[in-house]
């Protein structure tokens, strides 16, 4: 089996890793606020409107879900 190493032009020291974390945080902070933002318009609709474009109330959270994070 082989195993494939990918490593960042910061290098491999500390600080490196430090600011790798950091950015991964950041990502995942911005994807969070857009589920978020997401998740809040669509269950700002009415049931109307949400039947009007073919959503259940029920599936809000996969539909925000599957926006955000597998787009």
């Amino acid at each position: 089996m082989a195993d494939i190493a990918t490593y960042s032009r910061e290098g491999f020291g500390l600080s490196a890793r430090i600011a790798n974390l950091v950015a991964s945080f950041k990502e995942a902070q911005a994807l969070r606020a857009q589920y978020n933002q997401t998740y809040s318009e669509l269950q700002g609709l009415t049931d109307r409107e949400l039947d009007d474009i073919g959503v259940r109330r029920c599936d809000i959270k996969d539909i925000a879900r599957e926006h955000v994070y597998c787009s």
